[in-house]
């Protein structure tokens, strides 16, 4: 299997091959010029990288809908024979759809004084149809409910979704929704029905987790476009993933209370608004915004966690600025004076493209609810908006819109060849995304020979608390040794610890060929008796890496930096964590250290280990604050963060292990255009 987006570029000037999702098919003649053929071919590969895009919008949308009760917008985002399969509930057509949504929230619809519906559908595992008319998407889903006179509760669950392509729009064929998990907000949830759990299974293919985008066949259909229409369109994807990548680092800085970072991000003219609070004004007024949650730096027991989730980005016609739509939960507290908090919010941002470089000039922060944690969200929390307005929703521009708005500001390249490169590279954000999902599904479900067969025949995978270890085989190996052989697909599991693989920071090459990916490791976990620590949530980070390995983006390298918070018990949540006493023991050695030795163990690795379990120096854990590293500097000042690995870590030991030594390029690390490093404005 091959991905679209990875053929030669050679075959851009042969015949084009493929059936366009958007232009009624068109014999090609023999008059056909190969110039013409090579722009038919990348408009059809073009539109099929806005296909991907524009499904995971599509769910998000339904996400950012869902939180303000806008169930007649929901049921129309469904084909009108569109179904909606909740365990072994179903409707059918739009007024069904509309009906059930509004009879399922009740009173807990987010529109109510006090009421919650935040719901996020995050981590997606896209597979587009070989015809682009068609695709798949698997999700994780969880949902926080509150009807604000006492009742809350918490559900979560595996989507896998069908989306079909009708009168030039993407819509939901079928939303099939896999309980897992629910329960009250006092009692923390377990399994649903308290049962054992089965595999929920895949729409794809080992190798499809790789290939969102599939080759596709016959020939490709004339185009109206022009070269000049195509790469503005190819220019917007590239922005795109340079705002998305902005947001998601700015999340990052704001959980680390890395003020520094925050405001290097901003514009001069920035504006910071927080609805309730008021609006702060320039760096100086973003700086004061943040202190707001205290001076820069976490300290002993804090936790100021706000992932992001669903993120939208609308790259505005012509090039120059950019709006951001997401949903932001607050897991916020002090373990050391036992005190936590939720917060959920919404925020719509604006960029700004000054020079070559994107920046943020303006967040709005719309909170919906606080909540102390011993409480929960149940009566209103402890504020909540009572004149809560709906934020304005993205809409992205209809296609043909997007190819008539040409970019004023500058006058790209039209040679088809660099045109492909850069389409490629947009591509690849989706091929990185993909198969770093796909990591996080496999090992949730311990099918451990698909997970290390979504590796590159060199790739390497740390084990936690043990080492590295290299190839296929040795990966498989240790994960066997670990936790036994692979279940069956009819297996039922008592527990489950969720692997949700968000936010992505994804660097991508010049080329289009390799990748870095920074990703929260957001874990819910579940038991069917409530036992401890399988009833809460608990958080890391993944520092990973991936390549075009023969047509399918595969992983190269994946560390796992953990845990920075753990929820010791449901009652407590994250808050209820205790240090070690001074006399206790050291956390005990990896078995893996004797049972399946690795190729490199962390303790060979020095200051990158330090702290971590199984890695050198004294042991860090959460309620402590273990050190955070970073694969990128900041993205608009190139300020080197004080722990930064730009590399794969165990490639300083043994510098064959880098991609570059494998004849892939190094993706920027800091500042860049088109994949390549500049000099910070």
């Amino acid at each position: 299997m091959k991905l679209a987006m990875g053929m030669a570029t050679a075959l851009l000037l042969a015949a084009g091959v493929g059936v366009s999702p958007q232009t009624p098919p068109t014999t090609v003649t023999a008059a056909s010029t190969p110039a013409s053929r090579a722009i038919d071919t990348l408009a059809r590969d073009l539109e099929r990288v806005e296909s991907v895009r524009e499904v995971k919008d599509l769910q998000r949308t339904y996400t950012h809908l869902s939180q303000f009760g806008q169930w007649n917008a929901m049921a129309a985002l469904f084909a009108d024979d569109g179904t909606l399969r909740w365990g072994d509930e179903t409707a059918t057509g739009r007024k069904a759809i509309k009906a059930w949504l509004k009879n399922d929230a009740g009173a807990m619809d987010g529109t109510r004084p006090g009421s919650l519906h935040t719901e996020i559908i995050d981590q997606p595992l896209v597979n587009l149809s070989v015809d682009g008319r068609t695709a798949k998407v698997r999700w994780d889903g969880m949902r926080f409910l509150g009807d604000g006179k006492g009742r809350a509760r918490i559900e979560g669950g595996i989507y896998e979704n069908e989306y079909v392509l009708k009168d030039r729009h993407w819509q939901i064929a079928t939303l099939r929704y896999h309980p897992q998990y629910e329960g009250d907000y006092a009692t923390g949830w377990t399994n649903v029905g308290g049962a054992d759990l089965p595999i929920v299974p895949p729409h794809f293919t080992l190798d499809e987790t790789g290939v969102p985008n599939p080759e596709p066949s016959g020939p490709a259909p004339r185009t109206r476009a022009s070269a000049r229409e195509l790469a503005d369109r190819i220019g917007r994807l590239n922005d795109e993933d340079t705002v998305r990548n902005l947001q998601n680092a700015y999340g990052y800085y704001v959980d680390r209370k890395m003020w520094t970072d925050v405001v290097d991000l901003f514009s001069a003219d920035a504006r910071f608004r927080i609805d309730g609070v008021g609006v702060y004004r320039g760096r100086d007024g973003v700086r004061r915004a943040m202190e707001r949650m205290g001076p820069e730096g976490l300290t002993h027991g804090q936790l100021n966690d706000h992932p992001i989730f669903d993120l939208i980005v609308d790259v505005r016609p012509g090039g120059r600025e950019a709006i951001t739509r997401g949903i932001q939960i607050g897991m916020l507290g002090d373990a050391d004076t036992k005190k936590g908090a939720w917060e959920f919010a919404t925020f719509r941002n604006r960029f700004v493209k000054q020079g070559e470089l994107w920046k943020l000039t303006e967040v709005h922060v719309q909170p919906l609810i606080s909540a102390d944690y011993a409480e929960g969200w149940g009566n209103g929390g402890t504020t909540s908006r009572a004149d809560r307005a709906v934020p304005e929703f993205l809409k992205t521009p209809a296609r043909q819109a997007v190819t008539t708005a040409a970019r004023t500001h500058d006058a790209p390249s039209q040679n088809l060849t660099d045109l492909k490169r850069r389409l490629d590279r947009s591509h690849a954000y989706d091929g990185a995304e993909n198969v770093s999902s796909a990591y996080g599904f496999t090992i949730d479900d311990f099918q451990w020979p698909w997970m290390a067969g979504i590796f590159a025949v060199n790739g390497n995978k740390q084990s936690p608390f043990a080492g590295y270890y290299f190839g296929r085989d040795r990966i498989l190996g240790a994960v066997n040794a670990s936790w036994g052989g692979p279940l069956p697909p009819d297996a039922l599991r008592a527990r489950i610890s969720f692997h949700w693989l968000t936010q992505p920071v994804i660097m991508v090459s010049q080329d289009g060929r390799s990748a870095t990916l920074r990703t929260r490791l957001f874990q819910p976990r579940t038991s069917k008796d409530g036992a401890p620590g399988f009833s809460g949530l608990h958080g890391g980070m993944y520092h990973n890496q991936a390549v075009l390995e023969n047509g399918i983006w595969r992983l190269w390298t994946v560390t796992i930096d953990e845990h920075y918070y753990t929820s010791p018990t449901w009652a407590g949540g994250w808050a209820s964590a205790e240090d070690p006493p001074p006399d206790a023991p050291k956390p005990p050695d990896s078995p893996l250290l004797t049972r399946y030795p690795p190729d490199i163990k962390l303790t060979e690795l020095g200051e990158r280990e330090e702290g971590f379990r199984g890695g050198t120096g004294t042991t860090i854990t959460w309620p402590g604050i273990l050190p955070m590293w970073f694969h990128y500097r900041n993205p608009v000042s190139g300020r080197t963060p004080e722990r930064y690995w730009p590399d794969c870590v165990p490639c300083e030991l043994r510098p064959e292990t880098r991609m570059t030594a494998h004849g892939y390029q190094m993706p920027p690390t800091g500042p860049s255009v088109d994949g390549v490093d500049v000099n910070a404005n």
